[in-house]
């Protein structure tokens, strides 16, 4: 059905009635701008938002009546409608974790291509995605956890990896990486426990639609679980490859025989020194390892343990400092706002002790 309107409709004077063929319509204001909005984006190119804009005010009658004040608010009000403009903001901190925290986790770990990095990743994915990118494709990446459930990597998704870094991306559980003996089983069940009342408590903690969210997430974690190691074994049949699978086993293997090349743990909801002590040994010897957390007395206290336990040397707490800078001519200062504290690492090189066992 086509529409007769007349040019002196179109000039904003007369923009309350178009006559239709076979019926007439009543046109408020917002419909005339459709109707210039439908003209100025017929054909095959169209106009962009700022040509729209310009042209409804050259369309207005009473634009030019109205106060400076109201051509703003009018201006401002068609360029959301027909213009909308997109504010970048800078990445937040998650858990105090800043840019140059995170960017000293990855020196002290010494992550490089072809290294095979463990992780223990309980900020949503940010640590493990920052190591993948480092590796560039190369190396492994693994995330443990304690349990059955592995901790969430949803972050990993924003960094648009490739499938071939996607694939490097892997998880295992902590029993499966570390082969205990009948008189240590002990520490690792009460490990796991703690950390699955942690987790409890955490879910208790959030919003019930989170919660809801978070529990229904884990109940499918541990149906897929049963089948896990004949999905691993399977090929594919989904067209790309999702990160963060189930490590195979000749990986498993390999990281049992020669250990990690490096530690990074980010869990500050777990025990520092509970879960220390069951990584660092994994790791090969020399190996470096660092420990985040949001305060300093968990790493000071775990910091002592490794002393007394002999399984590190060059151990150091530091914490980072950040100031970021306004620079503009004869206008250079620190900004008035700026980020307290960005948490606090505990690195070290892992060394074999008098009571642990010889490497093969």
């Amino acid at each position: 059905m086509s529409a007769k309107i007349s040019e002196e409709s179109l000039s904003g004077s007369q923009n309350r009635r178009i006559t239709w063929e076979g019926c007439s319509v009543l046109l408020d204001i917002n419909d005339g701008d459709r109707v210039l909005f439908a003209r100025l984006t017929a054909g095959s190119k169209g106009a962009t938002g700022d040509e729209i804009v310009e042209a409804l005010i050259a369309n207005s009658a009473t634009f030019e009546k109205k106060t400076a004040f109201s051509q703003e608010k009018y201006r401002i009000k068609k360029q959301k409608k027909y213009a909308p403009r997109v504010l970048l903001r800078r990445p937040f901190a998650r858990r105090f974790l800043r840019v140059d925290t995170l960017s000293l986790m990855l020196s002290l770990a010494n992550v490089t291509v072809h290294s095979d990095v463990l992780v223990v990743d309980m900020l949503d994915g940010i640590v493990t995605g920052a190591v993948a990118e480092r590796l560039g494709g190369t190396g492994y990446v693994c995330n443990t956890y304690c349990g059955i459930t592995p901790y969430p990597i949803n972050i990993v998704r924003m960094f648009n990896f490739s499938d071939e870094t996607c694939k490097r991306i892997l998880h295992a559980s902590l029993a499966e990486l570390r082969p205990t003996p009948s008189g240590s089983s002990a520490s690792i069940d009460e490990l796991e426990d703690a950390c699955n009342t942690n987790r409890q408590q955490n879910t208790e903690a959030l919003s019930p639609s989170s919660a809801i969210d978070l529990v229904s997430m884990d109940e499918s974690y541990s149906g897929n679980m049963k089948t896990a190691t004949n999905v691993a074994a399977s090929p594919k049949s989904s067209k790309s490859i999702k990160a963060g699978e189930k490590a195979p086993l000749e990986a498993i293997k390999s990281w049992k025989e020669n250990g990690f090349s490096s530690l990074i743990i980010a869990a500050p909801d777990l025990d520092v020194w509970g879960i220390a002590k069951e990584l660092v040994p994994l790791l090969s010897y020399s190996a470096p390892f660092v420990i985040y957390h949001q305060y300093l007395q968990p790493l000071a206290s775990c910091m002592h343990n490794l002393q007394i336990e002999k399984m590190a040397i060059g151990l150091q707490l530091s914490e980072p400092w950040l100031r970021e800078y306004q620079v503009l001519p004869s206008r250079t200062h620190p900004h008035m706002q700026m980020s307290s504290s960005g948490g606090y690492l505990l690195s070290g090189i892992r060394i074999t002790g008098t009571d642990q066992p010889q490497p093969n």
